[in-house]
């Protein structure tokens, strides 16, 4: 079906993100699978061709635009080539609406020009080894002394956290508020106290850095609370659904571009004296695929025209959240059995694809949470 969301000038930033990738990401992304994260060079040399900053006003060296279409090229192109281990889309997507409208000014000139260059590298730490999902449990304390907060705790499963300069820690400031006693912290880079653990060995994501990390008794000044004291939970469900929205947008674009990989092998691919693409068993199922992916891809592409009015809701972006990333988890894993065993083999995209998907229905919020926020949204 065609789209109609972007205009000439989306197309010609396609172009250049396209030339980027294949010039900078797509000869080397291999050795990054094996060394398990990508140099910081890249981030560099993205900043310089406008990938990054994107929403980040022109005074501190970003794009000056907002406009999450432009985002949505920039995920969908790093989709098509599989160069899963770039990071850009948490620093675009997830971290730019936290660093540009919660940062006070003193903060917006410390950072962001660094954001938009790619010198500054970005994470956030939500998750902990007792606390996923749900973010009301989370034990990471934060307590103010004098002009400082006094981090303490571990967090797990940060993407970009080997490679971060600049974490925002979702911390307790009041341990007897609930929701209302969470607080965003910018921990950086050689601060005392704050170390990383492990790169975690991964199902897929190879190239990601995702790491442990742990604060013990880490001054963070007060200069570095992000947005309000104790409002922290509420700075985070504002700006879930975008997050939830990227995260559609990339399971979309990795399930069309393997659906059109595989058709075109089942044209080529050969049993019984014809290509596989003719027995019927194939064709339904390409064809059921098709539909669907259609089906999402028009329901993604009208969720980000809602969010670039500000009208995108959190439950229209758990919806997209959920439907997408299984219907990509349903997709590599058909297209992988039509393949068939060559499809179990890394020299194939399928496989890598196959692995790389299958987070997509597990971060930025599980399937299960996403229908229940859908459920309650019904009154249930």
């Amino acid at each position: 079906m065609q789209r109609e969301i972007f205009e000439e000038e989306h197309d010609l930033f396609r172009e250049s993100v396209a030339a980027f990738l294949a010039r900078e990401v797509v000869p080397h992304h291999g050795q990054w699978e094996r060394d398990g994260i990508v140099p910081r060079e890249v981030w560099t040399a993205a900043g310089k061709v406008g990938l990054l900053g994107l929403g980040v006003p022109e005074e501190y060296g970003g794009s000056g635009v907002k406009d999450y279409r432009f985002n949505a090229v920039v995920s969908e192109e790093i989709c098509r080539v599989g160069a899963s281990g770039l990071g850009f889309t948490l620093q675009n997507d997830v971290m730019a609406p936290y660093m540009v409208e919660l940062s006070t000014e003193e903060q917006k000139r410390r950072w962001l020009p660094g954001f938009s260059s790619g010198e500054l590298i970005t994470a956030i730490a939500m998750t902990e080894p007792g606390a996923g999902s749900d973010l009301q449990g989370i034990r990471t304390t934060a307590v103010r002394d004098g002009g400082d907060y006094v981090l303490n705790g571990q967090k797990t499963f940060i993407t970009n956290g080997i490679n971060a300069d600049l974490v925002v820690v979702v911390a307790r400031t009041d341990p007897d508020a609930g929701a209302h006693g969470i607080s965003l912290l910018a921990v950086e880079r050689g601060m005392p106290g704050f170390e990383r653990g492990r790169n975690l060995d991964k199902i897929g994501l190879k190239a990601q850095d995702t790491a442990e990390l742990s604060f013990t008794d880490v001054r963070v000044p007060a200069a570095n609370l992000l947005g309000e004291e104790g409002q922290g939970f509420v700075h985070l469900m504002e700006r879930l659904p975008q997050e939830r929205l990227s995260i559609a947008v990339a399971s979309t674009a990795g399930a069309e571009h393997m659906l059109a990989a595989t058709i075109a092998y089942c044209k080529e691919r050969t049993a019984f004296g014809r290509p596989i693409s003719r027995f019927q068993n194939t064709r339904f199922l390409l064809a059921e695929l098709a539909t669907e992916v259609d089906l999402a891809r028009t329901y993604v592409d009208r969720a980000i025209t809602l969010l670039n009015r500000g009208e995108l809701t959190v439950e229209d972006a758990a919806k997209a959240k959920w439907w997408c990333s299984e219907l990509a988890n349903k997709v590599m894993d058909r297209c992988l059995q039509l393949h068939g065993g060559y499809g179990y083999m890394m020299e194939y995209p399928v496989a890598k694809a196959w692995q790389d998907a299958r987070i997509q229905s597990i971060f930025g919020g599980t399937t299960e949470i996403m229908k229940e926020i859908v459920g309650r949204s019904l009154g249930l």
